[in-house]
């Protein structure tokens, strides 16, 4: 009997699709994914998915556009095989940043995105920590967008970490970080840090509330290149804080990043599986990965039987 639930994957993140699926207990799809020689992807579901409900895993992390393509490709192939639903897992959203038009005669590529996953056939979104909220509205289709904070909440109170302020790098991210602060029932502090041109490069200027002879919890959605975490863990310590611990979303650590993180007074950096870890990265011993598969299978549960996705956010 045709199953009425499929669960497909691209090749962004095999193993976190691999470990939902194992705790959904839905089999993964058997789906040929390729590149040809002259660099074209090629998609065949190998499988009968006519009137299912799919979920297709593929966050859009690096190498960025191939991952784009991929999804998109998989997802005309749903729709010309007639799937009934055509829902996309993308727990890292790529070109979220890129949310607003801020210069004059730039992109907003958080909307074509959102535009090209509607065009191609997309029914529904589920992604994780999206870099700003606004961007659920540039869909004409649902979005259910999960949230880290729980999962980070319970980590760090089984730390029992000694008298514990959260920090936002900066007032971007404040609601974030109050929201993990209420959760672990301890004060907020903010960086105010300036963005400089469009290279990833930043000015911190202060930090803002008390910090000093506590262990600081530096909070935000993505680690990048590092540099301002790193930074603003130097001024916290300047601050007197007694240890600094880091937490992000989505790990991408581009260029230096691991290197810069080792050299860092940054006791530990915990980061979510939206992201694969680099080799350098699955090596250094201040990383520690979380997972959200068992959210995400639950996200996909919920969805498929029409329930409420309100227990995925206590």
């Amino acid at each position: 009997m045709k199953p009425d639930i499929i669960l497909i994957s691209g090749r962004a993140n095999l193993p976190l699709a691999e470990e939902i699926s194992a705790i959904a207990e839905i089999p993964l799809c058997n789906v040929e994914l390729f590149k040809f020689s002259n660099d074209e992807s090629f998609v065949k579901i190998n499988d009968n998915v006519r009137g299912a409900d799919v979920f297709i895993i593929q966050p859009t992390c690096r190498p960025v556009n191939d991952n784009l393509i991929e999804l998109l490709i998989i997802i005309d192939a749903l729709r010309r095989a007639s799937a009934r639903r055509i829902n996309c897992v993308i727990p890292y959203f790529a070109y979220a940043r890129s949310d607003k038009k801020d210069q004059p005669r730039v992109p907003i590529t958080a909307k074509l995105t959102a535009d090209l996953l509607s065009t191609a056939g997309a029914d529904r979104v589920v992604t994780v920590d999206l870099h700003a909220e606004q961007i659920q509205g540039f869909f004409n289709i649902p979005v259910d967008h999960l949230y880290a904070i729980p999962g980070f909440a319970r980590h760090f109170l089984t730390m029992d970490l000694d008298n514990p302020v959260v920090v936002s790098p900066d007032s971007g991210g404040a609601n974030r970080a109050r929201a993990l602060a209420k959760r672990l029932d301890c004060g907020l502090a903010i960086g105010d840090k300036r963005r400089v041109g469009n290279i990833d490069k930043t000015i911190l200027l202060n930090i803002i509330g008390d910090v000093k002879n506590k262990t600081a919890i530096l909070y935000d959605d993505i680690i990048d290149t590092g540099g301002s975490l790193i930074r603003i863990a130097g001024v916290l310590m300047e601050h007197g804080v007694k240890k600094v611990y880091a937490a992000c979303t989505h790990g991408v650590l581009s260029c230096s990043a691991v290197q810069n993180l080792e050299a860092s007074p940054i006791e530990q950096l915990f980061i979510t599986n939206t992201i694969p870890l680099s080799p350098q990265a699955a090596a250094c011993k201040k990383i520690t990965q979380l997972s959200i598969a068992t959210m995400l299978a639950k996200a996909i549960t919920n969805i498929h039987q029409e329930e409420s996705l309100s227990v995925l956010f206590e």
